[in-house]
């Protein structure tokens, strides 16, 4: 006869933490919108000046924050990691295994990938403090990028999108209404004949009493066509929406990130509609000296930089997206905290001009903005800031696209922006 031995278990760290609640932490790490390789900054170790932001050494740093910040550390690696401890190498040690355990962790979750093969564990030689050299083990780790995978990207988007509905008020959705009867989808308007080509959505109740009126009570009941009866629903109409993100310095400075709210927004929005509304669709077009659509699975990726503001090119590349949806309703929701002051020439050369409002980039801008409004494109801006030049150029927008403007902050944008989009996806359509 067999036996099994078992043998006490001993807990790890690991098994002890929430890494959906670590997630969560790290989402600001995670859609960073600052320059590419620029400095980051640590409450205990100070600036890092990292030049891989992507790196497996700069995804444990933002992990350290994270187990900070929700207290899932023991008071011994706090206080090393404050630099207050005695220098307690075993303290250490189980620092740094705890963060490739975690790196591991999110791996295995399916919530990162890695490029470049896996990171080394550092063990002892891993100075947590950042007080120390940097040794064989972290220059291995900073070799090793990470990727967001679309598990990822849709745990982002559901907590920003349950974060903004929670803000709101809101616990569910409603649909994109239009004055058409079809018979695909269940709702309460009142059942019609059937007719050669309907979905057989059959109103069983009605069928049933067109029968017994018919030959009365007898069983069994011998259905004719003109008995069937199919329930009605309102024609849910599809609507395709261009995201236009400001990547323009202004962006990040004066204190204040206002990328990284609109990046989170857009994971809300992608979200929402690939889980509420698949008839829809979502792009999103970055404009800075140049506008560009990405994927919406880079979309974590993309950084402002030492740009100027080139919304003409942004709303042409919006309107040739737009244009290839054939969808009954399209529109583009701009998110920008400053005036136009860049355009791109014909011959590919982009001129630019910061002062004030320049004559020529406005005269190509508006031209963009009649040529949405004739292909039925409806622009609703979200301004980040109350410069004049810009509240004089979104007004003309407003006019010209017959949109909406909105001033908002980074508090409110996510509010604001989903709002009028569910404000919108409920109104008729004539």
């Amino acid at each position: 006869m067999r036996f099994t031995t078992y043998s006490k278990y001993k807990g790890r760290w690991l098994d002890a933490l929430n890494l959906e609640s670590l997630m969560e932490l790290l989402s600001d790490f995670l859609l960073d919108g600052g320059f590419a390789g620029g400095p980051n900054f640590h409450p205990y170790w100070g600036w890092s000046g990292l030049d891989e932001p992507n790196s497996t050494d700069s995804l444990k740093e933002a992990l350290l924050r994270a187990l900070l910040e929700s207290g899932q550390l023991t008071p011994e690696m706090i206080a090393e990691l404050r630099g207050e401890g005695e220098g307690d190498e075993e303290v250490r040690r189980e620092i740094a295994e705890l963060l490739d355990q975690l790196v591991q962790k999110m791996v295995e979750e399916g919530y990162i990938s890695l490029e470049g093969g896996e990171p080394s564990l550092p063990g002892q030689t891993y100075d947590v403090t950042g007080q120390g050299k940097v040794d064989e083990a972290k220059e291995a780790a900073q070799k090793v990028e990470f990727n967001l995978t679309q598990k990822g990207m849709d745990f982002l988007g559901y907590r920003a999108l349950r974060g903004l509905l929670g803000a709101m008020g809101k616990a569910d959705f409603g649909v994109h209404d239009t004055p058409q009867l079809a018979t695909g989808v269940e709702a309460e308007a009142a059942s019609k004949p059937y007719e050669f080509g309907d979905t057989l959505n059959l109103d069983i109740a009605a069928t049933l009493k067109n029968a017994i009126e018919r030959q009365g009570l007898k069983v069994p009941l011998d259905l004719d066509y003109g008995d069937l009866m199919v329930h009605q629903a309102e024609y849910r109409s599809s609507c395709a929406t261009v995201l236009m993100l400001d990547i323009s310095h202004s962006m990040i400075l004066y204190g204040e990130d206002r990328f990284t709210p609109a990046k989170r927004v857009a994971l809300a929005l992608s979200h929402l509609i690939r889980t509420q509304f698949p008839g829809d669709s979502l792009r999103v077009v970055t404009f800075g000296d140049r506008a560009t659509e990405i994927p919406l699975s880079q979309l974590a990726k993309a950084q402002v930089g030492p740009y100027h503001t080139n919304t003409a090119e942004g709303l042409e590349i919006a309107r040739r997206i737009l244009g290839s949806q054939k969808k009954d309703m399209m529109q583009i929701i701009m998110i920008t905290d400053g005036k136009p002051s860049a355009i791109t020439l014909p011959d590919g050369r982009v001129y630019t001009n910061s002062g004030g409002l320049d004559a020529h980039i406005l005269k190509r801008t508006f031209h963009e903005v009649a040529a949405c409004r004739k292909a039925g494109i409806l622009i609703n801006t979200f301004m980040l800031a109350r410069d004049p030049h810009l509240v004089q150029f979104v007004q003309k927008v407003t006019e010209i696209a017959r949109g909406k403007a909105y001033f908002t902050s980074t508090l409110t944008l996510g509010q604001y922006i989903m709002m009028d989009f569910m404000k919108r996806k409920r109104r008729r359509v004539g």
